[in-house]
């Protein structure tokens, strides 16, 4: 085989199962289940992306959101006719191999690195000051040096708590995949609970004076806006990577990656709308706006204390569907000789790749503590929207050199949702800054290093080596 073709080397599509050494990942899930895993990581992207989108967009925020869940429609439908040919774990990296070969599958991969694990981070963040909120009430103030991260300053900061709730939920991942996704179906429970609470207080208190200007930067600040709240959708895609756990994976996890993404967006609009409706935009924080407008319409404080505690448990479901998602990726990764083999090694007992969740989880936890918010925000975003233009592509592609290929979910009008759901990504990540740019090179240049060294060597693709 020579180099080239090497690269372009595809896994089968048909791969109902995966032979691997030792003990399989436990089949646990349902589509109400999943479907809980895909808001558990979406829902709680409006509390880190609401304040920070409207600062950019002003109340034009609520249209960002729209355009952000239009584009995840037309990625979402390519996601679910790929998870129903490819019931495998690994989301868009398994896609890639099985359509667009070796070499993309691999960026793909390393893209989605930044997608789960790094999306944790942000999250995290959000967490602590929601945290902050409630232990305030109580009279409990955390010194200044361990409140929010930002290690490149004068005075160094740390967010403690961040780093804190992020091995907290490192633990809780690596014990189980069902033991996780029942914690995580009562947090998204109360979290629906608890924006309906919100809704239902700050709707009356919209008025039209905080709604002008509506756009006052612009079409690019706009734009810009939808490739920052992007963040808060990339949750459905996380059913993908829970699928050799789905008891029906090739029905379970498309019906699960289509309801997260509508009731998602749903709330979104809804939650964007009564925001910025009811206190100038300017006075919102990027991590805890939804109090803010609050505060502005309501003095009750059990009605704070709900709503903040549906921001707690809206990042914690984040953060540990996010973990969830990441340590699976690398599990698959490692299977197809991408990665270590270590990196895939099961848990005798918990029956998860415990060792790499725990060793995850204390990475993330150090780049919670020390980097700020935004900063990551873009990071995430750029490699997610990349990865999803790719999976589109990688829809029609297929369509083309193998329409015969069994498709038990088929996304109407393919071409059309393919071309717009991959030009729109590719136009969103256009609104990020050139810092960003620059740092997903780098981080591209790191990935192509890793895979050269070891991936392309040993591949599971490749011939064993003769003794």
């Amino acid at each position: 085989m020579s180099r080239f073709r090497q690269l372009l080397a595809r896994q089968p599509i048909a791969r109902d199962s995966v032979q691997s050494e030792g003990p399989t990942l436990r089949r646990a899930l349902g589509w109400p289940a999943l479907t809980a895993i895909g808001l558990g990581t979406m829902l709680g992207g409006i509390f880190p992306t609401i304040g920070a989108g409207a600062h950019v967009a002003g109340p034009a925020v609520i249209l960002a959101y729209l355009f952000s869940g239009l584009v995840s429609l037309c990625v979402a439908l390519c996601y679910a006719e790929f998870a129903s040919m490819v019931p495998i774990a690994g989301s868009a990296y398994t896609y890639a191999y099985a359509t667009l070969g070796e070499f993309v599958a691999w960026v793909i991969g390393w893209d989605l690195i930044l997608e789960y694990g790094l999306s944790v981070a942000p999250t995290a963040s959000s967490w602590s000051q929601y945290a902050e909120h409630l232990l305030a009430k109580i009279g409990v103030v955390l010194p200044m040096w361990a409140r929010e991260a930002n290690v490149f300053t004068a005075h160094p900061q740390i967010d403690l708590v961040a780093a804190l709730i992020t091995l907290a939920i490192a633990v809780l991942v690596a014990i189980g995949i069902r033991e996780s996704a029942h914690v995580n179906g009562a947090l998204v429970i109360f979290q629906v609970l608890s924006m309906v609470v919100f809704l239902t207080v700050v709707l009356p208190g919209v008025r039209a004076a905080n709604l002008t200007p509506f756009a006052p930067h612009g079409w690019h600040g706009i734009v810009a806006s939808t490739a920052l709240v992007f963040y808060a959708y990339i949750g459905f895609d996380t059913v993908t990577v829970a699928s050799e756990e789905a008891h029906e994976p090739k029905r379970h996890v498309p019906i699960g990656i289509l309801l997260a993404l509508a009731i998602g967006g749903l709330l979104y609009v809804a939650i964007a709308y009564a925001t910025v409706g009811a206190i100038p935009y300017g006075r919102l924080s990027d991590g805890a706006a939804m109090l803010d407008a609050l505060a502005n319409v309501s003095r009750n404080n059990v009605l704070y204390i709900i709503v903040a505690l549906g921001g707690v448990a809206g990042n914690t479901t984040v953060m540990l569907t996010s973990l969830l998602g990441q340590i699976r990726i690398f599990y698959v990764m490692a299977r197809d000789r991408m990665l270590p083999p270590g990196v895939a090694r099961i848990h005798p007992v918990f029956r998860t790749p415990a060792r790499m969740t725990i060793v995850t989880g204390v990475i993330v936890a150090v780049l919670a503590a020390a980097l700020p918010l935004s900063t990551l925000l873009d990071f995430v975003n750029i490699g997610t929207l990349s990865a999803f233009a790719i999976v589109c592509a990688g829809v029609l592609v297929l369509r083309i050199v193998e329409p015969d290929a069994p498709r038990p979910f088929r996304a109407p009008l393919a071409p059309l949702f393919t071309v717009l759901g991959a030009l729109g990504c590719i136009y969103l990540i256009t609104g990020l800054s050139l810092p960003t740019w620059l740092r997903f090179a780098a981080w591209f240049v790191v990935g192509l290093a890793v895979y050269f060294l070891y991936g392309f060597h040993r591949s599971l693709l490749r011939p064993e080596p003769k003794p």
